[in-house]
């Protein structure tokens, strides 16, 4: 008799398949890394545009003057994040001392994440001791239309 060498097509098969879950896997953690990127991404940019906010009009009383696209041109950044939506700056109609940062274009989970997230040096969260996470929004809009409002100033 003949013995012949190679592999089966079962054990092809089998090798395959093993390649797909790995290969499912990899793509799920690089899915994981890249969510997690851009989530730190948003807050970095957010902190960088209330300081600049704080910088242009911290010698005034109040925040009247604001105007979004100054602030963003002064700080040499865009005002889209990563999610494809924009950042906004207004004044809080409510309160001129205060100024509202606005996330837009967010999907229904990462708007969760951002309400949830303790933005520590909002108005919402001190004036709560650090028991509210300083945003406000909803999240029940279609993926790509949620929106998070944050208010800092005094």
């Amino acid at each position: 008799m003949r013995q012949e060498s190679g592999r089966s097509m079962i054990e092809m098969l089998g090798v395959l398949a093993i390649m797909g879950v790995i290969t499912v896997g990899a793509i799920e953690m690089i899915q994981l890394a890249m969510n997690t990127q851009k989530r730190n991404t948003v807050n970095e940019e957010v902190l960088q545009i209330v300081t600049q906010v704080r910088n242009l009009h911290g010698e005034y009383d109040d925040f009247s003057n604001i105007n979004g696209s100054t602030i963003f041109s002064a700080m040499g950044m865009s005002n889209k994040n990563p999610y494809g939506g924009l950042y906004e700056v207004s004044v809080d109609p409510a309160n001129a001392r205060q100024f509202i940062v606005s996330i837009t274009g967010l999907k229904k989970s990462d708007c969760e994440t951002f309400l949830t997230k303790a933005w520590s040096d909002s108005v919402g969260y001190q004036m709560s001791d650090g028991k509210s996470s300083g945003a406000t929004g909803t999240c029940t809009n279609a993926n790509g239309r949620n929106t998070v409002q944050i208010i800092y100033g005094e």
